[in-house]
């Protein structure tokens, strides 16, 4: 089952889309976890999810983890079918609870009251190309999936 989970190729466009997102979903996890980048940290974000968004704290533990450790790992391309499931979870809550009423369209003029979910629908895009194909190139998942390695075990044994 684990080598279905991590097995990928040494695709490099693959490797640019998983890098990306990764390092966008670390900087907003980083964010609501470690309060960097302009952010709240855990507990100011663990009080607004709760409070004024009435998030029941297991649930907002869940998306706040799941930002900074699945970014994380789509960096480094550890468990990458893993990690987008989470990001791609998180995108359809975020969409259904607070970016659906205000439409497609994100406020890029202040026109709106609030951000659409054209971004979400991007990451949805994503997160379902690395579940189908995996972390592709300079991945650690590469690194346990390789054909070299598989022939190395081979020669061994």
């Amino acid at each position: 089952m684990i080598r279905k989970l991590i097995a990928t190729d040494d695709d490099r466009a693959t490797a640019t889309l998983r890098f990306a997102l990764g390092v966008i979903f670390f900087a907003h996890g980083a964010q609501k976890m470690l309060g960097w980048f302009g952010g709240y940290g855990f507990s100011g974000t663990m009080g607004f999810f709760t409070s004024v968004m009435h998030i029941p704290a297991v649930f907002a533990f869940l998306a706040i983890s799941t930002e900074f450790f699945g970014g994380l790992g789509l960096i480094v391309g550890f468990l990458t079918r893993i990690a987008a499931l989470g990001i791609f979870s998180n995108m359809i809550v975020a969409i259904a609870m607070v970016h659906r009423q205000f439409g497609l369209f994100m406020n890029w003029t202040g026109a709106q009251k609030g951000e659409g979910f054209e971004y979400h629908l991007l990451v949805l895009a994503i997160t379902t190309f690395l579940m189908i194909h995996g972390a592709g190139a300079v991945s650690i998942d590469r690194l346990l999936s390789s054909p070299a390695k598989d022939a190395a075990r081979v020669q061994i044994a």
